[in-house]
């Protein structure tokens, strides 16, 4: 095959692969065709920006450069904008999203335990949301929590219907992966997916306690909103699912092999929520 047909449409490493040739011959080769002023670093770091931004597609110019230095290249934040820029790989707007809360119920509500708390550790707060994934012909409902501290999400659901046992299932998988104490808040909006007694119930069961954020303010939740955005960004606006067995694929891939995994969090200084994890147990 002819390398420099498809330099401008994939990665060194499949380029390498089916042409047979290392990457230190492929740098070789196409050094020897840039003009001068471009050396092989920068052929090389706007290779490693290309093959970042197609396994992070929602990633901005520092997640780039953070990710960069973890590849062991140098690059300042500035250069890494000017190259994205300059070769249309910067972000795209966000859309909208509509509200899959409904507070208009006769349950219990309880209130706002953490409207100045700071976690310090994990497993001291779990924040909570539901939001809407549109497949091809209908929606389906996705309802995911958090740990505050770490950012991981630690339970998940994906269904067709926007009931209780769409944030039920999420929660008893968060019981399941997290070895917890009495003392842990569980903090949500009003609406009736939460405030039921099957949900609260289960919470008290396990020694959690209940907090919900005032009526209308999505701003009480900011940890599990930017999860949403990110997943929405990065995800599920890049995507087309034919039907729930898809989106349950995909997402769960995203969720689990991408963000929790890999994809790097400026609140954690830039490491992904399982390395932060990992890094606390080493410390203690």
């Amino acid at each position: 095959m002819q390398i420099d047909e498809y330099s401008d449409r994939l990665p060194i490493n499949r380029m390498c692969e089916l042409s047979g040739a290392s990457r230190t011959a492929f740098y070789s080769w196409i050094s020897s065709k840039y003009v001068a002023g471009k050396d092989l670093h920068d052929i090389t770091l706007l290779e490693q920006i290309k093959e970042i931004v197609l396994e992070f597609s929602g990633y901005g110019y520092r997640r780039v450069t953070a990710e960069i230095g973890r590849r062991n290249l140098q690059a300042n934040h500035k250069k890494v904008l000017h190259i994205m820029r300059e070769n249309n790989l910067t972000l795209k707007k966000k859309r909208h999203r509509f509200s899959t809360t409904n507070s208009n119920h006769g349950f219990t509500t309880y209130p706002n335990l953490v409207k100045h708390l700071t976690p310090l550790r994990i497993n001291q707060l779990w924040v909570s949301d539901i939001t809407y994934i549109h497949l091809k012909y209908e929606f389906a409902y996705l309802a995911a929590i958090l740990d505050a501290f770490s950012r991981k999400v630690v339970g998940w659901s994906l269904k067709e219907s926007l009931d209780h046992e769409l944030t039920l299932s999420a929660l008893r998988m968060a019981l399941v992966r997290r070895d917890i104490a009495p003392g842990l808040i569980h903090h949500s909006d009003r609406g009736v997916q939460y405030a039921c007694g099957e949900y609260t119930d289960l919470l008290k069961k396990n020694g959690i306690l209940i907090s919900m954020a005032a009526a209308g303010n999505p701003y009480e939740n900011a940890q599990v909103e930017s999860f949403i955005a990110t997943l929405k960004r990065e995800e599920v606006y890049l995507s087309q699912y034919d039907d729930i067995s898809e989106a349950l694929l995909r997402i769960g891939h995203f969720i689990e092999d991408v963000y929790n995994t890999k994809r790097l969090h400026s609140s954690l200084g830039y490491l992904p929520p399982a390395e932060f994890e990992r890094d606390l147990v080493t410390i203690n």
